[in-house]
């Protein structure tokens, strides 16, 4: 991977990455696209990330579909498809872990204290292989985005990142390779998620701005369903993701569900009516 990179850019190429676990839906083939309309090579790699897993989570039992994914990614413009193992990327005695102090003590974060050590770990690792100058993340997982971008600042990696629009279902259920997971009655109780967060955006649009209020509206509607468990409702400043009172600017609402056994995540961008 390094001497194809090196090649590439001996050669004056653009390349522009997009790190994936797998098991690709169109969520993962728009941000494909969206590499594609930066770069003169597309890397997609695909591995499930081990160390971004806590005890008890669903590693083991996490979807995969190479070769689905590979036919998938290419014709979406990928024009290299990435695919380490666990120990070409964590050695014998490995010990060195990326750890931000800030933005991971909020949201995913709490009930996940690992995973975004996990996450800035491999994505450091992915960078220094990979070589890219661009990479994309979708806005689904923001508070990842979030993450990957200060990271970058950082760490000084010369390195633009872009968000991809979080893409969703025909009748608004959030594109995730968990959905999988879920019982036709669960994939019917998770639309609860989406239709929360247009019901906030609806009170927003008409004056509301108590973000108490709109969180209370939200659990209302996610915890009429029998099978969901919330783990948070959170309306914060969509840069530093601290917690907003009132709405009286643009705020990110973002949601983590489990329906059944399945942990969702969704979100989107209140702006308050002027």
């Amino acid at each position: 991977m390094q001497a194809f990179s090196r090649r590439a850019s001996a050669e004056g190429k653009t390349i522009a990455f997009v790190p994936t676990m797998g098991f690709l839906h169109e969520g993962h083939l728009s941000l494909v696209r969206e590499a594609g309309r930066h770069g003169d090579e597309v890397v997609v790699s695909i591995f499930v990330n081990p160390s971004q897993f806590a005890p008890g989570e669903d590693f083991d039992s996490y979807p995969r579909s190479f070769e689905k994914d590979c036919e998938l990614a290419r014709k979406a413009g990928a024009t290299v498809i990435f695919n380490p193992r666990a120990d070409d990327l964590y050695g014998p005695n490995y010990q060195t872990r990326v750890n931000l102090e800030m933005l991971p003590q909020h949201l995913c974060g709490i009930s996940r204290p690992t995973f975004f050590r996990g996450v800035a770990t491999v994505v450091t690792k992915l960078f220094n292989i990979v070589r890219p100058q661009i990479a994309v993340f979708g806005e689904k997982d923001y508070q990842q985005l979030l993450v990957i971008r200060q990271m970058v600042r950082d760490l000084n990696f010369d390195i633009e990142i872009i968000g991809g629009a979080l893409v969703r279902e025909p009748d608004g259920l959030a594109m995730s390779s968990r959905n999988n997971y879920l019982s036709p009655d669960e994939r019917r109780q998770a639309l609860s998620l989406s239709q929360s967060l247009r019901k906030a955006r609806e009170q927003v649009e008409s004056g509301v701005t108590d973000a108490q209020r709109i969180m209370d509206t939200a659990r209302e509607i996610i915890t009429a369903q029998p099978d969901a468990v919330i783990d948070y409702i959170a309306i914060c400043d969509p840069e530093i993701l601290d917690e907003m009172t009132c709405i009286d600017r643009p705020a990110l609402m973002a949601l983590a569900v489990r329906i059944g056994k399945t942990r969702l995540i969704d979100n989107m961008m209140l702006t308050p009516s002027k």
